[in-house]
């Protein structure tokens, strides 16, 4: 019996090396998998040139509230893939928003560079491969619907400076990176690399886009006795900009009717002055708006705007209003606090919906959209000579321009109380109050969130917009959902209300086609004062799926998972400085 257990013990220790052995190989061939797959990803991306915005706010701690913003930096530009991580700038427009990120008052600055943002869309540029990194299985982990493997990555010791050292989870089907999580190696007292969270989502088949980077860092210290504390939020979208849904529809096959068209010659359709004029300013409005959607810069149509066409049709019914052209209402795709009209189109800013508490502000906000509507106050119809619309896109703040003037911004503000007044929302204007005095209490802090692009500033007559009487609790009509609290707000004390939600707030964006969705979270109960950040920068956490929207299965491009690309096909260095100190 003792010789049958030696045996047994022997063959049961000579097979653990050989499973030791073949977890190894399976490590290592999923490794390869990883780096085969990282290095096609960064030559699929050089097709792209999508629009990149970079916002940070530099925080300040406070004795109630934690953390607060203490300024802000915002730059938006057009990512140029094919020469690695480059950036075309947004020209300046005349309002003052400020296209670099730099600037901290004092004898001594920090310079952001936005093309160091940019980088973090990227682990390595140059050599990432098991000769310059160290791979670690971790675990398995689920990101929403996608099932991840995730590997700790160090560099090695001749590796260099500037590679990527932190967290990466690798989605198990395709071998696609589809999070990093960490910062760059080697900052030196000139040049920083900042901590980051990068995050890429579906786009096509075997296609994942990256589309979000969040950035945080506290008390880096510069200048020998100076601190940087801040936190950043980076997107890009708008990768389908240029492939035109009217190019793909010369692809579709027309079946001409049987019957003959009716000529209605002997109608009454000649077009009478003022029908010629209407026509004359819609066809400028319509310029405008598809220009701007060709360029990224407007969402498609979609759920959102419904949402806002509601609130608007509200407004419009309880006010006996018969307006004609119909009131069209868009999105600016951009996280700027902006509204401005188009002649009949209202235009809101993506970064204004996310922060609005409830229905009521957002039509305290329309009413006084709809009061230039009501007023007449139109656009420069010299939009609607279609050369007008053939420019370099980096121009186009300096193109488009749809301010009014005081006067005009005074009589829209009096008639949006007015229509107020006679809506449904006459007495849920309390939330509305808490938000614009939130707003201008921050003016000072985010200066450049609330520096529009192409309107005027948000905060502006706001008060007038309000009749006298607003004082009750605030509530909702059902088109736009209630915030993680929807508790009645008396006052400003109360814990659970929210006079603004963080950026981010309400709305999610497909990065390959604009499309803009409602954001569904779970409500939280109980909010701590700590925890409400009105305008504020949050971390992304995004739930991933596998899931496409329709729109995108039909125009996205499949990417063969395996590719013999050269590492070094896309120029770069292995990391690129985020801030230079002065």
């Amino acid at each position: 019996m003792r010789a049958w257990k030696i045996v047994g013990a022997v063959l049961i220790l000579s097979v653990m090396p050989l499973r030791a052995k073949a977890q190894a190989s399976s490590i290592d061939q999923v490794v390869d998998r990883i780096v085969t797959q990282e290095k096609a990803e960064m030559q699929m991306l050089r097709q792209y040139s999508p629009l990149v915005e970079t916002y940070i706010q530099m925080m300040r701690p406070d004795p109630k509230l934690g953390p607060v913003p203490a300024g802000d930096r915002y730059f938006l530009g057009k990512a140029q893939l094919a020469n690695g991580v480059d950036l075309e700038a947004f020209a300046a427009d005349g309002g003052g928003v400020r296209h670099k990120l730099s600037g901290i008052s004092g004898v001594f600055t920090v310079e952001f560079l936005p093309r160091g943002f940019l980088q973090m869309i990227y682990l390595d540029t140059n050599g990432f491969d098991q000769q310059n990194y160290r791979f670690d299985y971790v675990r398995r982990e689920f990101l929403g619907d996608v099932r991840c493997f995730v590997f700790d990555v160090t560099p090695t010791v001749n590796a260099g400076k500037g590679r990527f050292m932190g967290r990466i989870w690798v989605e198990d089907q395709g071998y696609h990176i589809v999070r990093f999580n960490g910062a760059y190696n080697g900052a030196s007292r000139t040049d920083f690399y900042f901590h980051f969270d990068s995050w890429r989502v579906l786009a096509g088949p075997q296609q994942w886009l990256p589309a979000y980077v969040y950035s945080e860092e506290g008390e880096v210290k510069y200048a020998m006795t100076r601190k940087l504390t801040f936190k950043s939020q980076t997107r890009l979208w708008g990768y389908n900009v240029g492939r035109s849904r009217q190019e793909q529809e010369l692809s579709k096959i027309l079946v001409e009717s049987e019957r003959p068209v009716k000529d209605q010659a002997e109608a009454a359709n000649d077009y009478s002055p003022l029908q010629a004029q209407r026509t004359w300013d819609l066809q400028a409005e319509d310029n405008v708006v598809d220009r701007m959607e060709n360029l990224g810069l407007l969402a498609p149509r979609g759920e959102i705007d419904k949402v806002l066409e509601t609130v608007v049709n509200n407004l419009e019914v309880t006010n006996n209003l018969n307006i004609d052209p119909e009131v069209r209402c868009r999105v600016l795709t951009t996280s700027t606090l902006e509204s401005f009209t188009i002649n009949h189109t209202i235009v809101v800013s993506r970064g204004l919906i996310d922060v609005l508490p409830d229905e009521a502000s957002l039509a305290t906000l329309l009413a006084r959209e709809l009061g230039h509507i009501v007023l007449a106050h139109h656009i420069d119809t010299q939009y609607a000579f279609f050369d007008r619309m053939l420019f370099d896109e980096k121009d186009t703040f300096r193109h488009f321009g749809f301010r009014r003037t005081p006067e005009e911004e005074q009589a829209a503000a009096q008639k949006g109380a007015e229509l107020l007044q006679n809506s449904p929302y006459k007495d849920q204007l309390a939330a509305a109050k808490l938000f614009i005095q939130a707003l201008q209490d921050r003016v000072k802090d985010v200066p450049n969130l609330i520096s529009p692009h192409l309107g005027d500033r948000v905060p502006n007559n706001w008060s007038v917009s309000l009749p006298a009487n607003a004082v009750r609790t605030p509530g909702t009509q059902g088109a736009l959902p209630q915030p993680q609290s929807s508790s009645p707000a008396t006052n400003g004390a109360d814990n659970k209300v929210l006079a603004a939600l963080p950026l981010g707030g309400r709305i999610k964006m497909d990065p390959w086609n604009d499309e803009l969705t409602m954001l569904k979270a779970k409500p939280v109960s109980i909010i701590a004062e700590r925890e409400k950040m009105p305008f504020e920068v949050t971390p992304f956490v995004i739930y991933l799926s596998r899931e496409q929207s329709r729109v995108t299965q039909q125009e996205a491009p499949a990417v063969a998972a395996e590719s013999n690309a050269d590492p070094g096909a896309v120029p770069g260095d292995p990391g690129v400085p985020v801030a230079d100190p002065k």
